[in-house]
Order: structure tokens, then C-alpha cells, then sequence
């Protein structure tokens, strides 16, 4: 086991400061990030997702950002291969990979490989979507309950994405996707060196992500998704605009709620966003949990970095 490679994972909530703290190890360490976030990898999408801006990005380059266009999938198996590539890249070049993010499915698919589900069918998931703006979300996820228990007791009544994608493999398969999920092949040819940022205080965490939402609409999140209609054959149902903040500002731009209602549901959403990231962290073996609102953040995490390096 120790004679596998390094890597560092960052993982965390959104809002908890892993950006920041990203650039700083990289300015101190040799490492190179790799982003694990299924937002950032979005072309146009910059507000809505607190992409790194330029002045950031030039100090501590991000690998895994704006590499689709927003019409496109991503998908955890793509993102499994093009993270291994790149962490094979830096790797070559002396460097270590700091893996940075808050998509938990996308380190789980790192770290264990992927179970082998049926691939996507475009038929299919019209269909789905067609019966959900019809009968609702929380009707298909009825009958998710009633074919795939397990499943759907982990998911909420308007998780659309993952709501789709377990009916869409329990009818393509005949199968639960709980049933399929066994641990797939494939595992990482790295040693990782987990660290995961959890507040101590919900509290704090919750309204850091509210001040956040407000600056995001103060910046500008409105004219962004309006320009991002304009340039791109957008739908509501693309997994790009079920982005936190986006899917919400597309009801406000549609005119189906205001401003006020968009910036609450739109808060809302993030932090319960937060919370099932929280859950993953919480059940995560291995890693090494660090508090984001400690004073002494920064210094316990570098030292943490440094003993890590060193034996990469």
C-alpha cells in the first residue's frame, strides 16, 4: 500500500472555504489541483457555481473546470477517467494531486470504481421527464419506492436527477439499483490522504451560504442564466440547470416566482445541499475531519499536508 503514489483529497460542504484553503496549500506544496465538482465543470456557468475566477485560478490552476458545455452530460465515470488521467499527468511531472470538491459521488467513484449500470437512454428519460411535468416529481418517486425501497428512502420527493436516473436503471434492468450497487472494479492506483472540513456550529455554515446566495444575485446569477438561454438550446430538465441556484433562477426568469421567493427557495436549496454532503461526510471511513471554523485551520491542515508530502 505505501509504495502507491500520493494523492490529497479536500473534500467538504459548499460554503465551507475549500477554495481558499486550496490555493493556499498549493502556494506552499507542490500540489495540483484537480476539481471534483459537478458544477464547475460547466462552460458559461461562473456565478451560480462560485467558480475560481482569473486572478485565482492563474495563482493555483483547477484541472476539471469548464470542459462541457452546459447542454452536455458529465457523468461520474467520465469524471473517474479524466480525473485518472490527470492525476497520472501531475504525477509524472513530481507534483501531488489535491482533489478538490463537494461532489461525494464523484471521490466515491474515485476512490472505489463504479458498479456497472445500465447507460443513459434519451427515450427513456423524456418519457420520465414528461410524466414528472405532468403527475410531479414526488409521483415518480412513489413508484420509485414501490420498485426500488432502498433507494428512494434515501432520496427526496424532488431530487429529479436521482430520482430519473434509479427508474431509469430499475426499468432498463429489471433490477433495484440498490440490488446493482455491489462495489465496482477498479481500484485507485493512488494512496489518498483524506481531509474533510465540517463546521462545528450548522449555524455558521447556514449563513455563510445565505450571505453567499445574496452576493451571488448581487453579482449578477439573473443575467447569467438569462445570457446562458440566449447562447445555448437550454431546457429546464438538463442536468446543468438543476444546478443549485440555477434551476431557481430559470422559475424566476419563467416568471413563476420573484425575486424574494427566489433568493429563499434558492438559499433552501443550497443548504440542503449541504446537508446531504454533510451525511456523506459523516459515513465517510478514512477521513480526517478537520473543523472550518477553527482559528487554527490553516496551520493544522498545512502541517497535516507537509507530513502527507513528505512521504509521497
Amino acid at each position: 500500500m505505501n509504495a502507491l503514489p500520493v494523492c490529497v483529497s479536500l473534500m467538504g460542504p459548499t460554503a465551507s472555504g475549500k477554495t481558499d484553503l486550496a490555493v493556499w496549500l498549493c502556494q506552499r506544496f507542490p500540489l495540483e489541483i484537480v476539481s471534483v465538482d459537478s458544477a464547475l465543470v460547466y462552460r458559461d456557468m461562473n456565478i451560480g457555481t462560485a467558480k475560481p475566477d482569473a486572478a485565482t485560478l492563474a495563482r493555483a490552476p483547477h484541472h476539471l473546470i469548464n470542459v462541457v458545455d452546459p447542454t452536455e452530460s458529465y457523468s461520474a465515470g467520465r469524471f473517474r477517467a479524466d480525473a485518472l488521467a490527470l492525476m497520472a499527468d501531475i504525477g509524472a511531472r513530481g507534483r501531488v494531486p489535491l482533489l478538490v470538491g463537494g461532489t461525494m459521488l464523484y471521490f466515491k467513484a474515485l476512490k472505489g470504481g463504479l458498479d456497472e449500470l445500465p447507460a443513459a437512454n434519451p427515450v427513456l428519460r423524456a418519457d420520465l421527464d414528461a410524466r414528472a411535468a405532468r403527475d410531479g416529481w414526488p409521483a415518480l418517486h412513489r413508484q420509485l419506492a414501490e420498485l426500488d425501497p432502498k433507494t428512494a428512502a434515501r432520496l427526496q420527493p424532488n431530487d429529479a436527477q436521482r430520482i430519473q436516473r434509479a427508474l431509469e436503471v430499475c426499468l432498463l434492468s429489471g433490477q433495484p439499483m440498490s440490488a446493482l450497487h455491489r462495489g465496482g472494479a477498479g481500484a485507485l492506483p493512488w494512496r489518498m490522504i483524506e481531509i474533510a472540513l465540517v463546521p462545528g456550529e450548522r449555524g455558521w455554515l447556514h449563513e455563510r451560504i445565505n450571505q453567499r446566495f445574496r452576493m451571488m444575485l448581487d453579482a449578477g446569477l439573473v443575467d447569467e442564466v438569462r445570457r446562458l438561454r440566449a447562447k445555448y438550446p437550454l431546457t429546464p430538465d438538463m442536468a446543468s440547470m438543476r444546478c443549485v441556484g440555477y434551476r431557481q433562477t430559470w422559475q424566476y426568469l419563467d416568471g413563476a416566482i420573484t425575486l424574494k421567493q427566489l433568493y429563499d427557495t434558492g438559499a433552501a436549496a443550497t443548504r440542503q445541499l449541504a446537508k446531504r454532503q454533510m451525511t456523506w461526510l459523516r459515513g465517510w471511513p478514512d477521513a480526517r475531519q478537520f473543523d472550518c471554523m477553527a482559528p487554527d485551520l490553516i496551520g493544522r491542515i498545512g502541517g497535516f499536508v507537509e507530513a502527507a508530502v513528505a512521504t509521497a
